[in-house]
């Protein structure tokens, strides 16, 4: 309170005279409304100006995009050249428009990039191509690459996020140090701009991730990774085997699973012995799905000491290979268990074996209980997935 008396009891004694004489709580009340107060006007103020320059941004934009459309429609979109079969490459774009002084100020040349990128989302091959040369012919990509080495973290985002909407190519030096970004959002982003603009080797920085793979980033990295035309796909199973990071080895498994990679099932096997059964569960899954018959036997004999996730697991699994030699196994646990998961997932399993398995599913709608016939009925809707 010494401090505070320091600065604020001045003020106080000219308008308000008995302010000493109150009890310390009163004082300190009085101290803390002023300062809501305060921070509350401040708050109040610093809405009302970004709402204040919003609304002149959009003025600014609705002045100068129309004139950017008119030019993007006539030169690019509708190009003559470009309908005779002339190189991209070859063809000159009129800079009139752009010599002008307006265009050389910095909000301008932003809201030229953003339109720029805007049409070439909508428009591939050569229109996209021939938007890519104007964006280079007006130095814009200099403009994204000095961005880019900014030192804040929402400026480097949105210049990845240019860059890789261009296409444009970004030295490994300058991009995989931020694969592996402390700020979430910094760190996605340049792993999906590496993996879409890297020709060689657009999987490298899984060498050198240190943070997990959020599962909300292996969904877009996986998005990106399976629409992305002409990427060279390695063999996940070198990280299978290598890596440090689970989150990665998981992701891998999911990509090995879509790309059918056959040659992976050894390394995935290997992850049967692992002490994580975060990743045993992923194997297994894997394995499942690969239609890995050779790993039957083995995924049956590690089943009762497993915990439980991995041992849904390996029902689904032996679902999944539908190879008959392990029916009599899936009837016992699905006469014997009293969890419900276990039994719903050793009838589904028997019943994928359709007619291998149809002598052994009658024998069970025969002699089942209530809850087990239901359980059974319930699973041979066509519709029910595990």
């Amino acid at each position: 309170m010494v401090l505070a008396d320091y600065f604020f009891a001045p003020f106080f004694r000219r308008y308000f005279y008995y302010f000493d004489s109150y009890p310390i709580v009163i004082q300190i009340a009085i101290l803390l409304t002023t300062i809501a107060v305060l921070a509350t006007f401040s708050a109040y103020a610093v809405i009302l100006y970004r709402r204040y320059a919003g609304n002149r941004h959009e003025k600014k934009l609705a002045r100068i995009n129309p004139d950017l459309d008119n030019y993007i429609t006539e030169n690019i979109i509708l190009n003559e050249q470009l309908a005779t079969g002339e190189p991209v490459n070859q063809i000159v774009l009129p800079m009139g428009i752009f010599e002008k002084s307006l265009y050389r100020r910095r909000w301008v040349q932003q809201a030229t990039i953003d339109r720029i990128i805007h049409y070439r989302k909508n428009f591939g091959g050569e229109i996209g191509g021939l938007l890519k040369k104007l964006y280079i012919d007006l130095e814009l990509d200099k403009v994204s690459f000095k961005r880019l080495k900014s030192v804040k973290w929402d400026k480097k985002v949105k210049a990845l996020k240019e860059l890789t909407a261009m296409d444009m190519s970004i030295a490994d030096v300058n991009i995989l140090p931020l694969t592996n970004s402390k700020n979430r959002e910094l760190r996605s982003e340049a792993r999906h701009a590496y993996i879409k603009l890297s020709k060689n080797e657009p999987f490298k920085f899984f060498d050198i991730v240190t943070e997990p793979l959020l599962m909300w980033d292996q969904l877009e990295l996986f998005k990106i990774i399976t629409t992305t035309k002409d990427i060279s796909i390695p063999n996940f199973a070198r990280w299978v085997t290598y890596s440090s990071n689970k989150s990665v080895v998981a992701f891998c498994l999911k990509l090995i699973v879509h790309y059918n990679q056959q040659q992976a099932i050894p390394a995935i096997e290997k992850l049967l012995d692992s002490k994580d059964h975060y990743l045993r569960e992923n194997a297994i899954n894997a394995l499942g799905k690969l239609k890995a018959e050779d790993t039957e036997n083995k995924l049956v004999s590690i089943y009762s000491n497993q915990p439980l996730t991995c041992q849904l697991e390996i029902l689904k699994a032996l679902g999944r290979m539908g190879t008959g030699n392990h029916l009599e196994f899936l009837r016992h646990e699905f006469l014997r268990s009293a969890d419900f998961d276990v039994r719903k997932n050793a009838a589904k399993s028997i019943i994928n074996h359709k007619a291998d398995s149809a002598s052994l599913l009658k024998e069970l709608l025969d002699t089942a209980t209530a809850e087990n016939a239901l359980i059974l009925k319930h699973c041979m809707n066509p519709l029910i997935k595990y």
